[in-house]
């Protein structure tokens, strides 16, 4: 009898899946040479998907420079796959612009004038960033043999089958049978939990406004009166699309001022955001410098044989106790060596000597501030990443005035630091925690942390990496500071709380350490929707949580059992049901499992997480594949070929 073809189900076509396809592809001659039917579900643009695709604000921009940005597994990834070299998106504007690259649409007016003027400092749109992340997945789809079937619909269902292979119920009607299947379903949305449910009960009670967690770019926003005052809470990314969205998307603009700074022209139509959080402060900007020191080695001190050593002592490890100290000393030892290398007449201290007395140090010991307090005689140069985390952590505000100034302030600061070619070790330790976060995953069993420290590393550590080193592009920051100016923009200061007043129909925010209150009668909350299986509004992963095939993860802590509203995957990425056992033949990747999330594309020559976990997941589905190629499969009805929509 002869083989059968084996069937791969992907459910979402964004750059996740487009990776993974570049890499079966690349596999394929060492793992498994057979045939393939491969189908793509995805209602937006393959390659792009929802979060990057073109039909959004023209205004939005991504948070990483040009150069910076790759779908390309290059000779540093340590994989077992081979590389294979492509342009990242300045070679591809490069190849474009040149005619050499013609895989690609007729671009309109705007588009191309990006391209014109894009550099590899450059802060690509996301419009443009959709065009390479298509021309990524149409060239990893044909690499693959005409073996693609895109189909531009929504994935509502999945179901096993008797014969071992599970049914996809698609939106058009169609049902694909697949052998192996991979949930690829990026950023989904939720059902509001308890208190975003309560603020949107409040504001229809009481004729307000309320937005609950979302991608910014989905969210209707046209109830907002100009002029009409909006508590915002959460001033990361999402709050920086939303000051795009809602001053340049309405008709405003901003202009150089004679003195080199940054003006913001109203429309009238704008309204006046009052914004708060945790921290009370912005991400901190992109790095405008370039190391001028001792060009950074790999990783001396949160290494695997460091992990192991710790395994092997401790048994189970605790984030905070254990791996926190060995990456805080990472990041201290990239920090102090551009700062004594690249600025020797900022120290007092040769790097060698520093080096020799750092390493034996632990980083909390009076050894360690001593000998930093030696070598850098400017205490605003010393390395503090407990107040890097929480900027105004026990402060106390006079009034409203102060906390103005101390925020605005503060982006002044973080500006004159990163946009600024002067201090280059702000861009060593950006590299230190870069090269430490995508180690994580890979060297730190999940299994053997602690269930506090599992939320921690999903939850704290993640957030910390971000507020450091995923933040806007500086012009963002400036931008932020000229709303300010303009009265359009007020702070709200650290540690803010949102409640509601039944007797006035408001919403009120307030800080304790300001003492400050806000009234307005519209409320957003700016961040996206907290991951949930179980409240998801994604029907593929209602139809898992329903059916058993897939389930949330959770931990077990000293209060109880603590669910982080992820998928849960095995350290494969299969996923596991609820009988605790794992699916096979069924895969999960992305933000909303349980897995380190490495992102979709990446810096070149880094040895990306991401493209290591595309690799070693491609050669895990080839080998199932050949190891399923003889069993019989269900008849599928015909579907097109690769580069046809259904």
């Amino acid at each position: 009898m002869p083989a059968k073809i084996p069937v791969i189900v992907f459910i979402g076509g964004g750059p996740r899946t487009a990776g993974i396809l570049e890499r079966l592809g690349a596999n394929r001659p060492d793992v498994f040479a057979g045939p393939l039917e491969i189908h793509v579900v995805e209602p937006h643009v393959p390659g792009s998907g929802r979060i990057w695709r073109y039909d959004q604000d023209p205004g939005l921009l991504l948070n990483s420079m040009a150069a910076d940005i790759t779908m390309f597994t290059d000779q540093s990834v340590a994989c077992d796959g081979p590389a294979v070299a492509g342009p990242g998106l300045v070679d591809w504007v490069t190849g474009v612009l040149a005619g050499t690259i013609t895989d690609v649409p007729d671009f309109p007016q705007h588009l191309q004038e990006q391209l014109e003027a894009l550099d590899g400092t450059t802060f690509p749109t996301r419009q443009l960033q959709s065009q390479y992340l298509e021309w990524f997945f149409r060239r990893a789809a044909r690499a693959l043999n005409r073996s693609v079937a895109v189909h531009r619909t929504t994935a509502v269902g999945v179901a096993p089958t008797s014969d071992g292979r599970h049914s996809v119920e698609l939106a058009n009607g169609r049902t694909l049978h697949a052998d192996i299947l991979v949930t690829a379903l990026g950023h989904t949305d939720s059902q509001p939990d308890a208190a975003s449910a309560g603020y949107a009960d409040f504001a229809g009670r009481h004729g307000g406004y309320h937005a609950a967690p979302g991608y910014t770019n989905d969210v209707d926003y046209s109830a907002i009166s100009p002029g009409q005052d909006v508590i915002v809470s959460g001033m990361g990314l999402a709050f920086v699309d939303l000051l795009v969205i809602l001053m340049e998307g309405r008709g405003g603009r901003f202009e150089e001022t004679a003195d080199g700074g940054l003006r913001y022209l109203p429309s009238g139509r704008e309204p006046r955001l009052w914004a708060g959080s945790r921290r009370g402060v912005p991400y901190h900007s992109k790095i405008s410098a370039a190391l001028r020191g001792e060009a950074p080695g790999p990783l001396r001190f949160f290494t695997p044989a460091a992990v192991d050593a710790l395994l092997q002592r401790h048994g189970e490890l605790d984030f905070h106790g254990h791996l926190w100290p060995l990456i805080a000393k990472e990041a201290g030892f990239y920090y102090y060596r551009e700062l004594l290398t690249g600025s020797p007449d900022r120290s007092a201290m040769d790097w060698d000597t520093f080096a020799a007395r750092y390493e034996p140090l632990d980083w909390y010991s009076s050894g360690r501030a001593d000998l930093v307090a030696a070598a850098v005689p400017d205490t605003g140069l010393h390395l503090d990443l407990e107040r890097l985390d929480r900027p105004f952590e026990g402060r106390r505000f006079a009034d409203h005035c102060a906390v103005q100034d101390a925020v605005a302030g503060y982006i002044e600061d973080d500006l004159a630091l990163r946009d600024s070619t002067d201090h280059p070790e702000t861009l060593a330790l950006f590299l230190g925690l870069l090269h430490v976060y995508m180690e994580v995953g890979r060297v730190v069993p999940a299994d053997r942390l602690n269930a506090r420290s599992q939320q921690t590393v999903h939850g704290w550590w993640l957030g910390f990496f971000s507020f450091v080193d995923s933040g806007p592009p500086p012009h963002r920051l400036r931008q932020m500071l000229a709303l300010h100016r303009a009265g359009l923009l007020q702070f709200l200061g650290p540690g803010l709380e949102v409640g509601t007043d039944e007797a006035t129909g408001t919403f009120v925010a307030s800080s304790p350490q300001t003492g400050a209150t806000v009234a307005a009668q519209a409320f957003i909350e700016a961040r996206l929707p907290p991951t949930s299986v179980v409240r998801s509004l994604n029907p593929v992963l209602a139809s898992l949580h329903g059916t058993g095939l897939g389930t949330e993860q959770q931990l077990l802590t000293a209060d109880g059992i603590h669910s982080t509203g992820k998928l849960l995957v095995t350290p494969q990425h299969r996923l596991v049901r609820a009988d605790g056992k794992p699916e096979e033949t069924v895969f999960g990747v992305g933000p909303g499992t349980s897995g380190w999330g490495a992102g979709a594309f990446a810096r070149p020559n880094t040895n990306a997480a991401p493209f290591r976990e595309n690799d070693a997941l491609a050669r895990t589905i080839l080998s199932t594949a050949r190891s399923r190629s003889a069993a019989a499969s269900a008849t599928i009805s015909p579907e097109p070929a690769a580069a046809a929509n259904t």
